[in-house]
């Protein structure tokens, strides 16, 4: 890894981060110009597309860093910090998943799956009590 100062981090992530999350944004309203308004308010399709494409940018992403090791610094921080950050978290959990998985730990890549999901319901359920209660 080529050392990059804590600046140019932070604009790598930076712009990284705005053309995911404009790309997000995009595809999820072409998903819904293409399936129409009925079939996204039924399932989140453009979600789903979202996690899985993120997913294989990221196995893509990861696999060439591996490929590459050195001097990839900005690349990781570019593509996989920022750009698919801003797309979408979910790549970010399946590449920490598998990780766990290939490392011999599947009990913890279990447990880590489980807590993120029900904690992460059970943390958005609680936010959304707090603001009726508020309200």
């Amino acid at each position: 890894m080529s050392a990059v100062s804590p600046f140019a981090a932070s604009l790598h992530v930076a712009l990284g981060g705005a053309i995911g999350s404009v790309l997000r944004y995009q595809l999820g309203r072409g998903t819904t110009h293409w399936l129409g308004p009925q079939a996204v308010s039924t399932f989140p399709w453009a979600t789903l597309a979202v996690n899985l494409l993120g997913s294989l940018a990221m196995g893509l992403l990861a696999g060439w860093l591996a490929r590459h090791g050195e001097n990839t610094e900005p690349v990781r921080l570019l593509f996989g910090v920022g750009l698919l950050g801003g797309f979408t978290t979910f790549s970010a959990f399946s590449l920490e998943m598998m990780v766990l998985i290939e490392r011999g730990q599947a009990a913890q890549a279990f447990i880590y799956a489980v807590i993120s999901v029900l904690a992460g319901l059970t943390a958005l359920y609680i936010g959304m009590i707090a603001m009726r209660v508020a309200a």
